[in-house]
């Protein structure tokens, strides 16, 4: 398995064009399903046996573990990515802060950026300018940052300590998300299992879930067969 199977997916680079390019009228919800679930396994194994050589991750890893500070930003489609990194990694490290224009802002962050702050940016083709901004001058102002893209080539790997490459040739008009969820997993792990306080951090939260009542109790959450037997 080679680089090589992702170039006729990077060819297209519009969704209008990779749906009509991809899809003929006639064809079967069937065949569509095996295209589109065979291309996101190619597109998993690949990203994953590139990291697992690179090494990057670990090193990303490493980076925000070691970090007073930790910003995640995504736009667009992108975002998603960044909101599942945020929820995760704020289960067992304190000071993450996702920049979602909202609560958080690219001028609040680039207002106070310290040598010891790392951001983290999911920046997928078609590439965001917002995000290539944000990158930018959080770097010239002395923050580390980590890119999670789809090439080597990408824009914002110019400005960043750690690229963490993902596959996301897809059979569909949609670029696949599969391999960048997969890495969001893959981080938040690792970083976890090296960060001082994770086990304590996630007991008192399930206590606090307790208190609160967040979560409805497990003989109401299963199936009504179930709960029966």
């Amino acid at each position: 398995m080679t680089k090589e199977d992702t170039k006729p997916d990077r060819s297209l680079v519009s969704p209008g064009d990779r749906l009509q390019a991809r899809f003929r009228k006639n064809t079967s919800a069937e065949i569509i399903q095996r295209r589109v679930i065979e291309s996101e396994i190619r597109s998993l194994a690949q990203t994953l046996e590139e990291l697992e050589a690179s090494g990057e991750v670990p090193r990303a890893a490493a980076l925000i573990l070691g970090a007073r500070r930790r910003f995640i930003q995504g736009v667009g489609k992108s975002a998603a990515y960044a909101q599942l990194l945020t929820t995760d990694l704020s289960a067992t490290l304190s000071n993450v802060f996702l920049i979602d224009g909202r609560a958080l802002n690219e001028l609040a962050v680039l207002s106070d950026v310290r040598p010891t702050d790392v951001l983290v940016v999911f920046s997928m083709r078609r590439y965001r300018a917002e995000s290539h901004k944000l990158a930018k001058l959080f770097h010239e102002s002395g923050g580390e940052v980590i890119v999670v893209t789809d090439s080597a080539d990408a824009p914002l790997a110019q400005f960043s300590t750690c690229v963490i490459q993902v596959q996301t040739g897809s059979a569909s008009y949609a670029d696949s998300p599969t391999a960048a969820a997969a890495v969001c997993h893959l981080l938040s792990t690792l970083t976890t299992a090296s960060a001082k306080g994770a086990r304590r951090r996630l007991q008192v939260r399930d206590q606090i879930s307790r208190d609160l009542d967040i979560y409805l109790p497990e003989s109401e959450s299963k199936p009504e067969q179930e709960v029966a037997q």
